[in-house]
């Protein structure tokens, strides 16, 4: 059996993949796509797969979902707001694809999480601040 190895990034080509991923990161509760992200890193779609994923060890799909995963660990522990408009503001479209994936990534559903930290946190903070003054990270 043979081992592919992954092919070589380009060093001028890091930084728009840099570029892309940061993108990723600051607006990871948007709808964001293959081809938004690509054009980013100035690339077709599928060069920015292969590249990103030689890069960063992960798919530019897979590293958003990620993102939007901690952003909702975070909410879940700091927040008293549910898991719904969590799912919604993050970024998920559908409150089962959020809770299939929270539950893989993390190993518990998002209930299980949040109420294991209500039970054992600081006091959480009211839905009402995070909705006037939005997310903090995304500023």
């Amino acid at each position: 059996m043979t081992r592919r190895t992954a092919p070589r990034v380009a060093d001028d080509l890091l930084v728009h993949l840099r570029r892309a991923r940061d993108l990723a990161d600051r607006h990871y509760a948007e709808a964001l796509d293959l081809t938004a992200l690509a054009s980013t890193a100035g690339v077709s779609k599928y060069h920015f797969i292969r590249c990103f994923a030689s890069v960063y060890g992960t798919t530019p799909a897979r590293y958003l979902t990620e993102r939007r995963i901690e952003r909702a660990q975070d909410l879940l522990r700091a927040t008293n707001l549910t898991v719904t408009e969590i799912c919604y503001l993050v970024g998920f479209a559908s409150l089962g694809s959020f809770s299939s994936r929270f539950t893989n990534l993390v190993g518990m559903s998002p209930s299980a999480y949040q109420a294991k930290y209500a039970a054992e946190g600081a006091p959480m903070i009211p839905g009402c601040y995070v909705f006037m003054h939005g997310l903090s990270d995304r500023r």
